[in-house]
């Protein structure tokens, strides 16, 4: 059931609180913040916590075989702290030996899930047969699944695409058998690999998968404010709805997803976030103190800049602004810089 009203321009959705449980894991909240990589790390996700936002959230994508190895960048992508709670490490990798040895050095930390992604479009990823590519063998899918569900003492869940392109859409067949597999869950993209991130996601596919396993299933895919959510919920009967690329630069949009409140467009620069706390200059503030804290003052400063166009968008000036930060690369001078912009 869900009511619309509107008041000044703003409208809010009153759905009823959702809960599931993936395995053991018992979740409270029917919003999932994606894993996206160069977006979706702990600096964001304490960020987003901060902001009161309850659901599960992912991090980005790590080289199962990167782990096994030892290698430092894939271990860091892999931490997790307890704040984060309740929180997924996404892998990848098409060698069910190494995702099944990654996962196993996985089972002593503080996540709660282990997510294996078989969804990703990107170049570098499905040549190496990973990401959306294991679409097109789902056998070998089959078999990483159940490598990882063997040794897991976690919940293993999957996130896959409608298919490779439309000539192979087999998002429903592929799910059943990776839950027979011994997948927990399962979240499906709206759109195949050749759409990449373009045009529309089918959500007609969310709502086959969903037809189609026992497990829960997350929908993902235009999800940019409540009306999108309702929608979703109402018409694929998902546990779970996932925002992605709407979150960047706006990780209010997760509480308002729970919250039942959406905004209109030209709120954005002026209303406060859904926790009634802070504006928006101290949330971007405190989101570039996390990231100089975690991943020290360079590196902090240089993936931050991509955050600070995103935070952009919309603003008078945005372009010229975005130019100007692209250059900067002092801690201080940038602080000061987007002081100027919104106060």
């Amino acid at each position: 059931m869900m009511r619309v009203r509107s008041l000044s321009g703003t409208f809010f959705f009153c759905m009823e609180e959702k809960a599931f449980t993936i395995g053991h894991l018992a979740v409270n909240s029917g919003v999932a913040l994606a894993p996206m990589a160069g977006v979706t790390d702990a600096a964001f996700r304490t960020l987003c916590r901060e902001l009161g936002f309850r659901g599960l959230m992912f991090t980005e994508m790590a080289s199962a075989k990167g782990l096994c190895f030892g290698d430092a960048k894939s271990r860091d992508i892999a931490d997790t702290a307890e704040a984060e709670r309740p929180v997924a490490v996404q892998l990848f990798g098409s060698d069910p030996a190494s995702v099944a040895r990654a996962v196993e050095m996985l089972n002593a930390g503080g996540a709660d899930m282990i997510d294996i992604n078989m969804g990703c479009p990107m170049q570098k990823i499905v040549k190496n047969g990973e990401g959306a590519a294991l679409m097109l063998n789902p056998g070998l899918a089959a078999s990483i699944v159940r490598a990882a569900a063997d040794v897991s003492v976690k919940p293993v869940s999957v996130k896959i695409r409608k298919g490779w392109d439309d000539s192979n859409v087999n998002a429903a067949a592929f799910a059943q058998r990776l839950e027979d597999a011994g997948a927990s869950m399962i979240t499906v993209h709206g759109r195949t690999r050749e759409q990449m991130y373009g045009g529309r996601a089918d959500w007609q596919i969310i709502a086959d998968v969903k037809r189609s396993v026992g497990i829960p299933v997350i929908g993902n895919g235009d999800i940019a404010c409540a009306a999108d959510a309702a929608r979703m919920f109402a018409e694929t009967g998902c546990d779970a709805v996932m925002p992605g690329r709407a979150v960047r630069g706006n990780p209010w949009l997760l509480t308002e997803l729970e919250n039942g409140i959406c905004r209109g467009a030209s709120d954005r620069y002026d209303v406060k976030d859904t926790c009634g706390t802070r504006d928006r200059l101290s949330v971007i503030k405190r989101h570039f103190e996390l990231a100089v804290a975690t991943r020290g003052e360079r590196t902090g400063v240089l993936e931050m800049r991509k955050h600070l166009a995103w935070y952009l968008r919309g603003a008078r000036n945005a372009a010229a602004a975005k130019r100007e930060l692209m250059g900067m690369t002092d801690y201080g001078k940038i602080m000061g810089y987007i002081e100027s912009i919104f106060i």
